[in-house]
């Protein structure tokens, strides 16, 4: 049987890391870092996000502000909210959920916010520079899929591994992280050949691609470590669904270790969020530029 990587039980270790960031910048006399996270429309899945978001910095000691802004809210208006929170002292970090209404252009939003306080990692400016290794942000997602594989397997240079999806949010970035790791990386799309074979030399599995149970069984060597970034909601019975992932999970207990979905990534993301803030609230207050470092 596969370990079952516990999401839950790594992101309560990386909230420890950051409860002693903030209680040391307190103990110092600084403020607590602070999160502010602009939610435009009332999206149900971006409404219990960023509760959760909000629940998380209260038991942490991070400070929250939540700007809530209505459906039919201006580009423009949006981006002097932006332009605000990247002088206010008191914000380390910025978050704007995404997605955005359709009159909104989001790649122009994403790039309004400081890149110091970019603490989602999404910023062209960060995005180069954890691709050079000169630094950046790390986006949160991929950087806790890289902490999950590392709780089975400290050192994976060397290793093969193989990563379903191609997008800006998980995909590449998974892949650049995994690189900076010594991995070998192979990034597979909907329009890679022979997709079961290139998966099933995968020492290292990582599945981001949003469609219920794609990997099975016989693409998953034996000892590999699979990773499932997916989230999927099927429809079920009397309005009954369920979440799936992109693995079909019980098809891949010969693996070394495996993530649940749920309690697996999902976990790490906000976890991730919040590490990121308390890093750049710390490099403030150090006087450097906030928020521009590897070292998580």
């Amino acid at each position: 049987m596969a370990e079952i990587i516990d999401g839950r039980a790594v992101a309560r270790e990386l909230d420890q890391q950051t409860q002693e960031i903030v209680q040391s910048l307190v103990a110092e006399g600084h403020a607590p870092p602070g999160l502010a996270v602009v939610l435009v429309g009332n999206d149900p899945a971006s409404e219990i996000y960023v509760g959760h978001k909000t629940k998380a910095c209260e038991r942490l000691g991070l400070a929250s502000f939540e700007h809530r802004l209505a459906e039919t809210t201006s580009e423009g208006a949006l981006l002097a909210l932006i332009g605000e929170l990247n002088d206010r002292d008191e914000v380390d970090g910025i978050l704007v959920q995404v997605p955005l209404p359709d009159h909104i252009d989001e790649a122009r939003v994403l790039e309004a916010i400081d890149p110091a306080k970019d603490v989602d990692g999404f910023h062209p400016v960060n995005v180069g520079r954890v691709s050079a290794g000169t630094g950046g942000i790390r986006p949160c997602t991929p950087a806790g899929v890289v902490m999950l594989i590392k709780s089975v397997e400290r050192d994976i240079a060397g290793l093969d591994a193989v990563v379903i999806g191609r997008s800006n949010i998980v995909g590449k970035p998974v892949a650049t992280l995994l690189l900076a790791e010594g991995c070998t990386v192979t990034v597979t799309h909907s329009k890679t050949r022979d997709l079961a074979a290139k998966c099933a030399r995968a020492d290292i599995l990582v599945a981001a691609v949003g469609k219920p149970e794609l990997v099975r069984g016989d693409w998953v060597k034996p000892g590999a470590i699979v990773i499932d970034v997916g989230i999927n909601r099927t429809q079920g019975g009397e309005g009954k669904g369920r979440l799936l992932g992109d693995v079909a999970f019980d098809e891949v207990q010969h693996a070394r270790a495996v993530t649940p979905v749920p309690g697996g990534v999902g976990p790490m993301t906000i976890a991730m969020l919040l590490h990121n803030t308390a890093q750049a609230a710390r490099t403030f207050a150090s006087g450097g530029e906030g928020g521009m470092t590897q070292d998580q």
